[in-house]
């Protein structure tokens, strides 16, 4: 018999007046997961994780922790703690008072709440020194590890994050998902983040919740929300992608708009009258010179180039409208814009989508 999810919730809804926040979800959390859940404003994200700490009440359904119903707990009550976008930080207290902020309001001794605090400014790889630093006298990436560490004295068996890196520049950014991280892995605790950042959902999770109109569209490890996502919604949202409409022919092979793609026979079978759309990453899409095959094969005009770092990426004029395509800058092409060029890819690096019922992909 399987063991229980760590969390549990169950057909939970949630509604201010007649708006539906959050629609029947269900999500099952390991112990000692990172999840992060991704989506537009107003998919519900914070809604739930809100509810998850006992901020706003379950309007239907349940959330159960080891077994154990919290959504009726009082928010003190529970086993949570959250990291707010605005970190929350007291300015008129140190670094070290902060930190033993929440140990102080259960009443541990100061000399236990000074050790506490001092072990976690070492977790968080701060300075001892910090201990008596003012907070206005912090960066803010030192502001974010004393904001963890404040949770973390908590000794919270689940720590929900608001959004927190979404204020800070790219570089300190980027530093913080690697400390994350590894602090998720040093301290074993289970992590529910939220972000709109693609980026740090794939860098940190260890699987990803995509959230739309209250609702889950896909629950999934990053690689596999990358390479098969479930619908057009999930595939775009994950970042630049080709995607070409298709239908399955009597015979079943597949019949494009205008005939603008030509496939290899036996490159690809879709069931009589199927709809939906063929997913091609811009990565595996490659130019073609004379002679050269693909599985499938598109001509066009290149119509813009942008450098972006280590890679470079192409907008090509097609039939089928514009595709993206992606190359390390090492191999830039010497093809001015405004030439006609001929696409390729594989079947291996496509993906097929089905329509939904409501005519969505």
């Amino acid at each position: 018999m399987a063991a229980k999810p760590f969390v549990q919730i169950e057909n939970v809804t949630k509604r201010f007046g007649r708006f539906t926040a959050l629609d029947r979800i269900n999500l099952d959390i390991s112990e000692g997961e990172f999840l992060t859940i991704v989506g537009p404003s107003g998919s519900g994200k914070s809604t739930l994780i809100r509810l998850l700490v006992g901020i706003d009440d379950v309007t239907e359904g349940t959330i159960s922790l080891n077994g154990t119903r919290i959504d009726t707990m009082p928010a003190n009550k529970r086993p949570t703690c959250m990291v707010f976008q605005s970190l929350a930080l007291f300015p008129h207290m140190t670094v070290g008072q902060n930190i033993e902020f929440p140990l102080k309001l259960r009443g541990v001794a100061p000399a236990d709440r000074r050790t506490r605090a001092i072990e976690l400014l070492a977790l968080l790889r701060l300075p001892e020194s910090y201990y008596g630093k003012r907070i206005s006298q912090c960066s803010g990436g030192e502001r974010q590890r004393v904001a963890l560490a404040r949770a973390l004295a908590f000794d919270p068996q689940i720590i929900v994050f608001d959004e927190p890196l979404s204020a800070l520049d790219y570089r300190l950014r980027k530093t913080l998902e690697k400390e994350l991280k590894d602090l998720h892995a040093r301290t074993g605790k289970t992590f529910v983040y939220i972000t709109h950042s693609l980026e740090e959902a794939m860098v940190m999770s260890d699987r990803i919740a995509i959230m739309r109109s209250g609702r889950f569209e896909q629950i999934a490890t990053a690689e596999e929300i990358y390479s098969r996502p479930i619908s057009r919604f999930v595939a775009s949202f994950m970042g630049e992608v080709n995607l070409f409409p298709v239908i399955g022919r009597a015979d079943g092979t597949p019949d494009w708009p205008a005939g603008a793609i030509s496939a290899r026979p036996g490159a690809l079978a879709v069931a009589p009258g199927w709809t939906g759309v063929l997913m091609a990453r811009p990565e595996l899409v490659r130019f073609l010179d004379a002679g050269q095959a693909a599985d499938f094969t598109l001509s066009g005009t290149l119509t813009a180039e942008y450098a972006l770092g280590s890679r470079i990426q192409y907008s090509v004029d097609t039939a089928a409208g514009l595709v993206t395509v992606e190359r390390p800058f090492e191999t830039r092409l010497t093809a001015p814009v405004g030439t006609p060029v001929t696409l390729g890819w594989d079947r291996a690096a496509v993906h097929l989508i089905a329509e939904a019922a409501d005519g969505t992909a």
